[in-house]
């Protein structure tokens, strides 16, 4: 089969990058978590204290820093995983704390924000044989990728499925609080000037709603398999 680009976009919390990163390790790919980017950036612009206590952004230090901010991913050797590490410092369960969730949204509709992880992303996917989920990968990222997905789910079983990820993590959670960010993140996301979340004209959809663990691997599979042939 040839090498390919595989693109998986759509809402919040439709478990997107667990299914890429099942489907890139099935099928031997580089899986690339570009929410896990932009996640990185919010908690360098919590940590340096660049929102304003309304919640802005201070864009103009945010600007001046983004050179030295540096995005990798690295695979545990124990889970078979690939974790987030910015600035050489593993930051995969912070980036996915609600403080995070609450502030990624604004960052992600910097356009500088975009250009910068936009350029790296593309430069990881220059060989092919890569899966890349996010929310303008199939539209802005790699336009020309062979197989693009769209992924959606009801919010109520997105609320759900984030609500029982954190407290399996032992962490604070109250569902009337997710699904409220859940549906402000789609509105902010499908919204904002640049690059908005939509479906690419030639992207399937995949609606998980109801769908198993095992319905979604299978489905994924069949796409990658007619799309590789």
């Amino acid at each position: 089969m040839k090498k390919i680009v595989i693109a998986i976009d759509g809402f919040s919390s439709c478990g997107k990058s667990t299914m890429a990163k099942d489907l890139a390790k099935e099928i031997g790919y580089i899986y690339v978590d570009t929410g896990a980017m932009y996640r990185s950036v919010t908690l360098y612009a919590l940590r340096n204290r660049l929102f304003n206590e309304d919640g802005s952004i201070r864009e103009d230090e945010l600007r001046a820093k983004i050179p030295d901010i540096s995005i990798g991913f690295q695979l545990n050797k124990d889970s078979g995983r690939p974790e987030t590490y910015l600035n050489g410092e593993n930051v995969e369960c912070e980036i996915r704390t609600m403080e995070v969730s609450a502030h990624v949204s604004p960052i992600a509709t910097l356009s500088f924000v975009r250009e910068a992880l936009v350029g790296q992303q593309q430069r990881m996917g220059k060989e092919k044989g890569i899966v890349m989920d996010g929310r303008d990968i199939g539209t802005v990222v790699f336009p020309n990728a062979e197989l693009k997905i769209f992924v959606t789910a009801a919010a109520d079983v997105r609320a759900q499925r984030r609500y029982d990820e954190l407290k399996a993590k032992g962490m604070d959670a109250d569902f009337d609080d997710i699904l409220r960010n859940v549906q402000e993140r789609d509105y902010i996301d499908s919204h904002r000037e640049t690059s908005p979340l939509r479906k690419a004209d030639d992207a399937i959809e995949l609606d998980n709603s109801h769908m198993t663990i095992a319905e979604q691997k299978q489905w994924l599979l069949n796409a990658y398999c007619k799309a590789a042939e």
